[in-house]
């Protein structure tokens, strides 16, 4: 698309959230793609991970021999790793007009451990104004499926569950409701529907941009 015309001149930082297998990964690749593609300057990162330090926090995180990790340790491992991220990655390339792309952001962790692990949302936010050192993002693409489609997806891939995807479906569906309420909250959230084609919501995506 050559009249693609995403805030011309103007830094963006983006983030993609969802639950597994909800393709918000692949998403946010292909927007990437795109953006490079057009000429932007752009980058992609994930949490957790992104730095040297938030990459050893994210192999504690997801390693399934840590079966006795509590929620709120949990959390606030996450929310180190986010902090890692902002200060050394994201707000010195949003400092020089790159459009940030963020594979999950301080939303994965009201959904996943404030509402999935009923941590206490107001202790969840206050801890991820500090984490993100106050840095909202623009828009945030919620793509969404529901547990048992994650699940249906989990059943067909061949490959081993980390320590998050391990939890029970009961879990997940706490999770998805999560992000609903998260997104009633804020206007930045643009739900998308996760069943649809990878081209669809590519394209979907792509036109709420441009508005």
């Amino acid at each position: 698309m050559d009249d693609f015309k995403i805030f011309i001149g103007k830094n963006l930082f983006i983030t993609f959230e969802g639950i597994d297998l909800s393709g918000k990964s692949t998403q946010a690749r292909l927007l990437l793609d795109h953006l490079t593609g057009n000429n932007k300057k752009a980058i992609l990162v994930r949490e957790p991970g992104g730095t040297p330090i938030s990459e050893k926090i994210r192999e504690i995180l997801l390693d399934k021999t840590n079966e006795k990790m509590t929620y709120p340790a949990e959390f606030l491992l996450f929310s180190a790793s986010r902090n890692q991220l902002t200060e050394e990655v994201i707000k010195p390339h949003l400092a020089k007009d790159y459009v940030v792309i963020c594979d999950r952001y301080f939303d994965s962790s009201t959904a996943y451990q404030g509402y999935g692990g009923d941590i206490d949302i107001a202790h969840i936010e206050a801890v991820n104004k500090i984490a993100s050192g106050g840095l909202d993002p623009e828009i945030t693409f919620f793509i969404n499926i529901s547990a048992e489609e994650s699940f249906k997806r989990k059943s067909v891939r061949n490959q081993d569950e980390d320590r998050i995807e391990q939890k029970k479906i009961e879990y997940y569906n706490k999770v998805v409701n999560g992000y609903f309420e998260i997104a009633n909250r804020n206007k930045r959230f643009k739900i998308i529907d996760g069943r649809k084609s990878i081209e669809d919501i590519q394209a979907e995506i792509l036109t709420i941009l441009k508005m």
